[in-house]
């Protein structure tokens, strides 16, 4: 994906809201709510089904059922015109799109059944060995440490290592697919501060990308020779299978670090939850789909309007951007009981932290996989785990996450 500077202004298909609807002077994208936005969603949630957004010129839906049917009927709201902010039907792409998330059918239904075959549940099951052993190691690292960080020693490393293997990339390098990942789902918001100094940040980044997704850099054995291997076929290009390597490692990389980094955050901060989970690790599964509902990682994306349509009650006019927020609607009170209660013994599925719909998450299962296993070799293996501070929170316009959490673990006695 390349990058170039954003648009400062665009242009809308309403430059007010219609009438009856409650127009907000509020900023999802402000640090001063990124760092806490759980507040300001209930604040939405309360404000209308449907609210609109002065600084944006967008509409925006924060409840449950809401998000779930704009996100579930791609026929209106499309992804085509780019799930950020920009509208790339009405105005110049500034960016590449991307071939598997801003596109609909039936060109995605071609490359999203390529992608599904490759991570199927088969593929998946050949991997389990693999990253058991892998998150042993790590955390028999982490106890013998003692004092370590559950980010640089977990959250971060396990997923760089066994995903950056099972893809194939250069192991050489691999630091390098942080800073991507944090600009690919930076460029989803607008052009701010935190865009810009992600975008001048950057450096060597994407040439390592770039050259790690060629098909000569690749292992043999790897998703990404697999998808290689699909463009000799002929289901997909081969300039289709490079992009969708470089897709691979934004879309399946970051969300599994951010997603593991809060478990342990919360596990940490609810040392009632984390004996549940230590005392029947089988439930890590369980609990990295109540991490998914209560501290999504995905906080927001876009959709657009095909037609003029209705969105409960309310007319928008065709190529009106729609700003969903899926974190708020795991966590609305008209869908979940006690919503702002961490409950590792909650039924969470159902939640909508890889999205839903024809363009949820096509890596969530390898994500998921990747969690269960971290955290049920933790509790096998963990007595306690302590935080020592508060974790610094990385900012994104897209995704909320940890840079570093410094905590104390301490073994089990067999």
């Amino acid at each position: 994906m390349k990058f170039q500077q954003q648009p400062e202004s665009r242009s809308h298909s309403y430059p007010v809201p219609v009438e009856g609807v409650t127009s907000l002077d509020f900023d999802p994208y402000a640090s001063e709510v990124l760092r806490d936005p759980y507040p300001h969603y209930e604040m939405m949630r309360e404000a209308g089904p449907i609210v609109w957004l002065e600084k944006y010129g967008v509409y925006a839906v924060t409840r449950y059922d809401s998000v779930r049917n704009v996100l579930t009927d791609p026929e209106t709201y499309c992804s085509s015109a780019g799930v950020g902010l920009t509208n790339f039907h009405t105005e110049e792409p500034w960016r590449q799109p991307s071939i598997i998330l801003e596109v609909d059918p039936p060109e995605h239904t071609k490359t999203r059944a390529v992608f599904t075959r490759i991570l199927s549940p088969r593929a998946l099951k050949k991997l389990t060995s693999t990253f058991e052993a892998q998150a042993e190691l790590m955390v028999d690292r982490m106890i013998e440490k003692g004092v370590c960080d559950g980010v640089k020693d977990l959250a971060d490393a396990f997923p760089i290592k066994v995903f950056g293997d099972a893809v194939g990339v250069p192991k050489d390098g691999r630091e390098h697919l942080l800073p991507y990942g944090d600009m690919v789902f930076n460029a989803f918001g607008p052009a701010n501060d935190r865009f810009k100094e992600c975008l001048a940040n950057l450096g060597p980044a994407t040439e390592w990308i770039t050259n790690a997704c060629q098909r000569e850099n690749l292992t043999s054995d790897g998703f990404g020779a697999e998808l290689y291997a699909a463009a000799d076929a002929g289901d997909i290009s081969h300039e289709d299978a490079g992009m969708l390597v470089r897709t691979t490692l934004s879309a399946g990389l970051d969300t599994t670090i951010f997603t593991m980094g809060n478990a342990l955050v919360n596990l940490g901060r609810n040392p009632d939850q984390w004996a549940v989970l230590r005392d029947d690790p089988k439930r890590a599964r369980a609990t990295i789909e109540e991490v998914l509902r209560y501290d999504s990682t995905f906080h927001s994306f876009y959709r657009t309007t095909t037609k003029e349509t209705e969105l409960e009650g309310v007319p928008l006019a065709r190529e009106q951007k729609v700003l969903v927020f899926v974190a708020s609607a795991n966590r609305d009170p008209r869908h979940w009981a006690d919503p702002d209660r961490f409950d590792v013994l909650r039924k969470a599925t159902g939640n909508m932290g890889f999205g839903a719909g024809i363009h949820g998450c096509a890596g969530q299962m390898i994500a998921r996989m990747e969690g269960e296993i971290a955290l049920r070799t933790l509790a096998s293996k963990v007595e306690s785990i302590e935080l020592l501070g508060e974790p610094i929170l990385h900012f994104n316009n897209t995704v909320r996450g940890y840079t570093s959490m410094p905590m104390r673990v301490t073994a089990k006695k067999h």
